[in-house]
């Protein structure tokens, strides 16, 4: 298997550091970043992203993510492994990433648990993960990028090379 192109954020540079950009911003809300994987990983498996879930399963190790939260997060509701706001934060991410699958994409039950747990600001940071994670699987499963393609030194080079691109 051989993904059809490159990541488009290795093709156009703009694009990669624009969405670092994001991910910056993001980081400087106060979201965690335990929650902020943990959502990734989630919506990462309900699009079935390989490449964002080997990525993200390596990126919960680094924050010394136990194996039994990355075995069972695809079904984190039948696990006493997860606190109530990251389950609030992993209901939200799988209602704004399945927006079409119901009628009330993300109701306001979801939304106020997800409220009862964090901050304003915090909220705004999860859609905008969300959101961001969710462009991630669609760059990567539209172009065929898989899981076990890149080492970690070949994505480290490829960002190297993104950033200083001019």
């Amino acid at each position: 298997m051989q993904p059809r192109i490159k990541n488009p954020v290795f093709i156009i540079p703009d694009v990669y550091r624009a969405l670092m950009a994001l991910s910056g911003a993001v980081q400087k809300t106060g979201l965690s970043q335990q929650t902020q994987e943990l959502v990734n990983m989630r919506v990462s498996q309900i699009n079935g992203c390989g490449a964002c879930l080997e990525f993200h399963a390596r990126e919960l190790g680094k924050l010394g993510e136990k194996t039994e939260r990355l075995l069972t997060l695809a079904g984190w509701r039948e696990t006493t492994y997860f606190t109530p706001a990251e389950r609030a934060a992993l209901a939200f991410a799988e209602a704004a990433t399945r927006l079409a699958d119901r009628g009330e994409a993300v109701s306001d039950e979801v939304w106020a648990e997800a409220a009862r747990h964090y901050s304003e600001t915090e909220l705004a940071a999860l859609v905008v993960q969300v959101g961001m994670i969710n462009l991630w699987n669609r760059l990567n499963v539209t172009t065929g990028q898989l899981a076990g393609r890149m080492s970690e030194a070949e994505v480290k080079a490829a960002q190297a090379a993104a950033t200083n691109a001019a």
